[in-house]
Formats: structure tokens, C-alpha cells, sequence
């Protein structure tokens, strides 16, 4: 058992966070110079993170964390670092500034930095009751037009994850490509019903904009629209790659923090069902979804309070530096197969 230390004042690892912001700053510069600038983003996040983790060492700390402001200010300037970087694209393409194909690496380099920032901050600020901070965490994934994450997530993932009751946990030797449609087409589908069926039981019209998934939908549709109006094509072509581009990043995470477990339907979720990384940049960038086993166990915890558990199984590299792998099925079975302990299901 981990015993909790709970304080007040500064913490250093609080401050360890704030590495979060360093990909939407560097969008926000990429996207106002333009040309080569605009790759700067893409190759800090997928090439210089990923060599770091592989250098850098582990932090099991679990005794460190302080009760302060830095968490809530870390999530305002996530949210207003969103904003900032797509407002960026927009004018770095709508100017002049973005032209040809460096618009394709400004998308690319802009949804990573919604894959590793606005997305993650969303997963956190969605699992908060208090609204204001609710609703943040949905703007975020409205800027990367997910429409279902937020009631799958939370509804859904929470209470099947490890069965095969939720598409978003990966079976024992499915590749990611696979896995991609699968979790995102049954998320859709699930989170759908979920919305049928509460409109219905609160008399509601389910296929009008009472109906979350389609209020959403309509919501990117007249986004998109506008944008090609006002900016041009090329414009809302960047904003849906951007968004793409996002969304396969949180199905990378998806596929990397399930990958084989399984569990009894009626067996409870604990420690043992996710994997677990404290590799120091997938903890300080991420805020801490590397420790996502803890998250699971207890899903009502802020990101700068989650434990590392001796027990949980344990990622051979960071989300950073798996990211190759996953991407090459054969290396990924290698490294990953025989890291899952022998009491799960290992069935395809």
C-alpha cells in the first residue's frame, strides 16, 4: 500500500509539468515563420523525445507531490496554448506565411502538439466535476474534432476496460493498424447508443442537436465551412489533418495502455490492467498518462497525485519512444509479448 503525503506549498515536480507547453510553443513559432520552421514541432516531439526517453532514466517517485495552484495554471495555459496554435495556423496559411506543402508539416506539427497536449489536458479535465473545467476538456476535443471520447471515455472505457466489452483495450497480437479501426469505429457506435438511449429516456429528439455525438458534428461541419469561406480550402484541409493527425496519437495511447491485459467481466479494476511507464518524458510531457495504471484504479485523481505501483506491468520504452515499434507490428510483438504476465488472457 502507498501511503498518501499530502502538503502544502512548491513542488518541484509540480514546476516538471510545465515541459507540456514546450510542443505548442514551438507550433505557435512554426506556424508565424513558416518554411522549415514548421517541422520544428514534428521533429522535437517524434525524434528528439524519442532518443531523450531512451537516455533519460526513470522516476518512481511517490512521495513528492504538493496540493498548489500549478496544476489548474498548467491546465489554463493548455487551453489557451490550444487556441493559440490553431489561431497560428490559420494565419500563418491565410497570410502567406504557410504555403505549399510546408501547410501539410504546419498540420502535422500543430496535431501533435493536439495529440500530446490538447487531447491529454482534455483527459484530465473531463474526469473533473466542477463545469468550467468539464467544459474545457470538451472545447479541447472539439478543436480536434473527436466527438465521442468524451462520453465513451467516462461512460464507457472506465467500466469495461481489459473485456470485450470496450473496443478501445487491444487483444493479445493485434497490430495497431487494426486495432485504429476497430477502437475508433466501435467508439463511434457505443458512444452513439449511449446517446440514443438518454435522449430517449429523457424525451428528447436522439437524432437531433439534444443528441451530444450530433450537436458536435454539425458544430466541425459549420466550423469547417466558415473557415473555407472566410481562409480558403487550404485552411480547413489543415485543420482536419491537424485533427487527424491528433486522433491517431490518442489511438496510439489507447493501444500502448491496454495492449493484451484482460480481465473477468466481473472481476475489478485495479493496478494489474494497464501498462505503466515513469520514464521521465512521458510523465513530465504527458502529465503523468504514463501512469496510467493508478488513473484507472483511481479515476478521480489529478494528474500530479498518480503512484507508481510496484505490481503494475511496466512498458519496455516511454509513449515516446514506442511510438517506432508500435508503427512496425513484428518489433512491437517482440518487445511487448513477453512483458504480459502469464495469468492474462494471451488469445488473439
Amino acid at each position: 500500500m502507498h501511503t498518501k503525503v499530502k502538503r502544502t506549498g512548491r513542488s518541484f515536480r509540480n514546476w516538471k509539468y510545465f515541459l507540456n507547453l514546450i510542443p505548442v510553443i514551438l507550433v505557435i513559432f512554426g506556424n508565424l515563420s513558416g518554411g522549415w520552421f514548421t517541422l520544428l514541432n514534428f521533429t522535437f516531439s517524434f525524434i528528439v523525445l524519442g532518443i531523450a526517453e531512451i537516455l533519460l532514466p526513470e522516476d518512481h517517485t511517490n512521495d513528492d507531490w504538493i496540493e498548489d495552484e500549478l496544476p489548474d495554471t498548467l491546465m489554463f495555459l493548455s487551453v489557451a496554448g490550444q487556441i493559440s496554435a490553431l489561431l497560428s495556423l490559420i494565419y500563418g496559411i491565410s497570410t502567406g506565411i504557410i504555403s505549399g506543402y510546408w501547410i501539410i508539416t504546419a498540420a502535422l506539427s500543430t496535431g501533435g502538439s493536439s495529440g500530446t497536449l490538447a487531447i491529454v489536458v482534455a483527459h484530465e479535465l473531463i474526469h473533473r466535476k466542477h463545469k468550467i473545467w468539464n467544459f474545457a476538456g470538451r472545447f479541447l476535443l472539439f478543436t480536434v474534432f473527436n466527438p465521442y471520447f468524451y462520453i465513451h471515455h467516462l461512460r464507457i472505457h472506465h467500466k469495461y476496460v481489459g473485456t470485450d466489452q470496450d473496443p478501445v483495450t487491444a487483444k493479445f497480437g493485434e497490430n495497431y493498424y487494426h486495432f485504429v479501426g476497430r477502437s475508433i469505429s466501435g467508439q463511434m457506435n457505443q458512444s452513439m447508443q449511449m446517446e440514443i438511449q438518454r435522449c430517449k429516456i429523457n424525451k428528447l429528439n436522439p437524432y437531433g442537436f439534444n443528441n451530444y455525438l450530433i450537436s458536435c458534428i454539425s458544430g466541425y461541419l459549420g466550423i469547417l465551412l466558415l473557415s473555407m469561406i472566410v481562409w480558403g480550402w487550404e485552411v480547413s484541409a489543415a485543420l482536419v489533418l491537424q485533427a487527424i493527425f491528433a486522433n491517431l496519437l490518442l489511438e496510439y495511447t489507447n493501444y500502448i495502455e491496454h495492449y493484451g491485459l484482460s480481465r473477468m467481466d466481473n472481476e475489478r479494476v485495479n493496478e494489474k490492467h494497464s501498462w505503466q511507464s515513469d520514464k521521465l518524458i512521458s510523465r513530465f510531457l504527458l502529465i503523468d498518462l504514463s501512469r496510467h495504471s493508478d488513473h484507472h484504479f483511481h479515476a478521480s485523481k489529478p494528474f500530479n497525485q498518480l503512484l507508481s505501483y510496484p505490481d503494475s506491468p511496466v512498458l519496455p520504452g516511454g509513449y515516446a519512444s514506442m511510438i517506432l515499434p508500435a508503427l512496425i507490428p513484428p518489433l512491437w510483438f517482440k518487445l511487448v509479448n513477453n512483458k504480459i504476465p502469464k495469468h492474462f488472457s494471451q488469445k488473439p
